[in-house]
């Protein structure tokens, strides 16, 4: 199934400015992670009811293979914002009829939940202004809304669960699309998030779950990408023309480079370069892409600009990379800050 990374406009539309109504004709694609289990019984028997969602929503719908070692599944939904609402609405009626605890009657006080995968570029548009959006949301549409303050390991999407019952947990999304849709070049360039064997390692080491520290308020510096958006595996972005391959000139450059845009806030663009250049040099040799950074921030957040250039696997390896030299860089800062209070408190004492 070809994944798809943000909400983008229907390809056959004249280009138009952003208006705060989006037209019902306007495609909404929105992603969710689900278990195995509940990815079963969304697609049934030999496919029945993930067809049969597909006639009475009127929307392209499709879930990720299944992965050895991997528990959650991608779930894809492509359509109508009012479309996909009714499409996430349907497939949550049938999860909570499918289990053995909740009688198959009308479902308006059962009490279930969806995580969504949002683009971390959207969370801004989703929550508002010192959280006014995502109250009026969760006021309007009777559901609860907890989101990710991390991106998933990667990616540039986060977690946004949508707790409540089916009919409240379908307002919402409705709401959010709309969100989505009226916001949609800032969910450009999005890295999706694929689950792997390595994931769900790391979780099982970790905290036992992806990234969910609740998140209500305003939206944080973070991570961003931009570029074009791509339907397949995260870092294939943006433009088929760039600058020379990093590579030795001794052999043909790649045809099929792709640039990739990500922003890191300011305050890691020193943990990514290191001493004298040490680590964006190692970074770029293990990957093979060509990496520069922005002298200065390109906004108000304050964040840097760095710019990908190579082949989709070299810019791949080289997002990799860097994630995880923030990941790390991340941890040492949380030590250090474990170190200094505890060293305080025996000052204190």
């Amino acid at each position: 199934m070809a994944s798809e990374s943000s909400p983008n406009r229907d390809p056959v539309s004249p280009p138009q400015s952003r208006s705060p109504s989006p037209s019902p004709t306007e495609s909404l694609t929105l992603r969710a992670l689900v278990s195995t289990k509940d990815a079963g019984v969304i697609i049934g028997k030999a496919g029945k009811n993930v067809a049969d969602l597909r006639d009475q929503a009127g929307v392209k719908a499709g879930i990720s293979k299944v992965i050895t070692g991997v528990h959650d599944r991608v779930l894809t939904v492509t359509g109508s914002v009012e479309a996909v609402a009714k499409a996430y609405n349907l497939i949550i009626e049938q999860l909570v009829n499918s289990n053995p605890n909740n009688p198959p009657v009308s479902t308006p006080n059962v009490h279930t939940s969806i995580r969504l995968l949002i683009s971390h570029n959207l969370m801004g548009t989703i929550i508002g202004r010192s959280g006014l959006k995502i109250k009026a949301i969760q006021d309007g549409s009777g559901a609860r809304m907890v989101a990710s303050k991390e991106m998933l390991p990667q990616s540039t999407e986060r977690i946004v669960e949508v707790q409540g019952s089916p009919e409240s947990i379908g307002r919402a999304i409705e709401e959010i699309g709309k969100c989505l849709l009226e916001d949609w070049e800032r969910g450009l360039g999005t890295v999706l998030f694929n689950p792997s064997p390595q994931h769900e390692r790391d979780n099982r080491r970790g905290s036992g779950g992806y990234p969910g520290s609740s998140y209500s308020g305003n939206s944080g510096a973070g991570r961003r990408t931009n570029g074009e958006p791509s339907s397949g595996r995260p870092p294939r972005n943006s433009s088929p023309t760039s600058p020379q391959s990093p590579s030795s000139s001794s052999q043909p450059a790649p045809t099929n480079l792709r640039t990739q845009n990500i922003s890191i806030p300011s305050d890691m663009v020193g943990c990514i370069i290191g001493r004298s250049g040490t680590k964006i040099t190692e970074i770029r040799r293990l990957s093979g892409s060509k990496i520069s950074i922005a002298k200065a921030p390109h906004d108000d957040t304050g964040e840097r600009m760095f710019t990908i250039v190579g082949t989709p696997e070299a810019n791949e390896k080289a997002l990799f990379l860097l994630y995880n030299q923030l990941e790390s860089e991340k941890e040492r800062r949380v030590g250090r800050e474990a170190q200094q209070q505890a060293e305080l408190q025996q000052q204190q004492e």
